[in-house]
């Protein structure tokens, strides 16, 4: 692992990606955040460099090897955002370095995803159904749906990854004691606001909700989302602190609760 971009950065934000993503989603967040923060993507099996290697199927596998893979990378202040499945993967991480202890991040971001089962277990679907359904969640480009070459190549970790996500869901008494901040897109008929609500009962610190514009993907126009977390990341309510203070940015929070809070070669993966 080469020497990270920002090594004299505060804090670390470890980057989970949704189904079927790679690191190179998060290649332009350093851009949007301030020199404190090292965005740190987190690189799993079965994409990009590590495309050789089988994707994992079960959070309750990729967890554990994570923690242990990621421990000399946890040597300062650090915070994880995951999307999608990666918000799955956050917050398992998460639960299970609180469980462990000492070392626990100081703030979850978790976003387009709810802690609930979704209506629909995609990962058991046939293949022409399978991509049907990611073409109607808008999560892929064209040039990947009309490719049948790629679309072979592919197929398998995008169905490993909605297995681990369908697979993922919190058990119902598990609260997490540091603060938690959730994105939900408007138009996401699966995890919109109304249903990333559910996160709250997870929350044992401080809880916010946003609601930024667009579907499932909204985080491809990163930067509202990025304005929050680098205000969230330097305010009261980042690791090592206490408390959410979320100011006027468009998409404010729409729920409170109360308690405790680029791809590169030098990007960590889960090695």
């Amino acid at each position: 692992m080469s020497r990270p971009p920002r090594p004299a950065a505060d804090l670390r934000l470890f980057c989970f990606p949704y189904a079927g993503g790679g690191s190179s989603i998060f290649r332009s967040w350093a851009g949007h955040l301030d020199g404190s923060v090292e965005v740190c993507p987190v690189l799993l099996p079965g994409r990009e460099e590590r495309f050789g290697e089988p994707p994992h199927t079960r959070v309750t596998e990729l967890v554990p090897l994570l923690a242990d893979r990621l421990a000399g990378w946890f040597d300062k202040p650090f915070a994880f955002f995951g999307h999608s499945m990666g918000g799955e993967i956050a917050f398992a991480l998460a639960d299970h370095l609180c469980a462990r202890g000492p070392v626990r991040p100081g703030h979850v971001f978790v976003s387009g995803c709810v802690p609930v089962p979704g209506p629909v277990l995609r990962h058991t679907l046939p293949d022409p159904e399978l991509l049907a359904e990611i073409r109607e969640m808008n999560g892929a480009p064209a040039e990947f749906l009309n490719n049948p070459e790629l679309i072979e190549l592919m197929l398998p970790t995008l169905r490993a990854d909605f297995t681990l996500a369908e697979n993922a869901v919190p058990d119902p008494a598990a609260v997490l004691p540091v603060p938690l901040t959730v994105f939900a897109g408007t138009d996401d008929p699966e995890a919109g606001p109304r249903q990333a609500k559910a996160w709250s009962r997870h929350a044992g610190g401080a809880f916010e909700l946003y609601e930024l514009a667009g579907d499932h993907f909204f985080l491809h126009d990163a930067g509202p989302l990025l304005d929050i977390v680098g205000r969230v990341l330097s305010s009261g309510s980042g690791p090592g602190t206490h408390g959410a203070r979320p100011g006027p940015h468009g998409a404010g929070p729409r729920s409170h609760g109360s308690g405790g809070r680029s791809h590169g070669p030098s990007a960590p993966d889960s090695h």
